[in-house]
């Protein structure tokens, strides 16, 4: 069975085929996004989740590699050489943001920037692509969140990051750029995301991919 079976969502799933020859690097990227989800989504006190999520720290960023052998994600993402991921502390802060008071901000600026840092492999990065990735983070909040009223402010607060003008994304960022004007059509409209793959999003995901935008 693949052990991204039970962690990979359909969209994550159809953008990673665009980053071949990465392809797998970034399957496994998602799929520990999606534990994240999964870890803030089960907790319901804050200093259990910080400790979970500092487990997860331990893990990811140790040079031993003793620490979560057994973990299927774990054992995959250390035999491709994928850790530690780029942008993992703010990737942890940003999904910290969630659990307790919601801070929007920082968790669309942690999650966000540091899951494009971590799929595009790099710390040095420019402004832009963190603005790009909160303005996505927030647009994938608002499609899951069961609070109207969060998801609602997610949306409001997504605008914000929206970047104007054509932006200059390498070749080997292109799911990141259909990522982000997947997010940007529906944030312009005032439209949360969907909750899941439809039939619209993929359409539009298929045309962002052939045409830019």
């Amino acid at each position: 069975m693949d052990v991204l079976s039970d962690d990979l969502a359909p969209l994550s799933s159809l953008l990673s085929a665009y980053a071949r020859p990465d392809a797998r690097r970034h399957r496994l990227i998602w799929a520990l996004d999606a534990r994240f989800a999964r870890l803030v989504a089960t907790t319901s006190e804050p200093i259990i989740g910080q400790m979970r999520l500092a487990w997860w720290n331990d893990v990811l960023t140790d040079e031993s590699g003793v620490k979560g052998q057994g973990e299927p994600l774990i054992d995959a993402m250390r035999k491709l050489s994928a850790l530690p991921p780029s942008g993992l502390s703010q990737w942890l802060d940003g999904w910290e943001a969630l659990m307790g008071e919601v801070d929007l901000s920082g968790y669309a600026e942690g999650r966000g920037g540091g899951l494009f840092r971590a799929l595009v492999g790099r710390e040095d990065v420019p402004p832009w692509l963190d603005r790009t990735g909160a303005a996505w983070a927030l647009w994938d909040l608002s499609g899951h969140s069961a609070d109207r009223e969060v998801a609602g402010r997610a949306i409001d607060l997504a605008r914000g990051y929206i970047t104007g003008g054509r932006l200059p994304w390498p070749r080997a960022w292109r799911p990141l750029r259909i990522a982000y004007h997947l997010a940007r059509h529906d944030i312009e409209k005032g439209r949360r995301a969907p909750a899941g793959l439809t039939p619209a999003l993929y359409l539009r995901l298929v045309r962002v991919a052939l045409m830019g935008r």
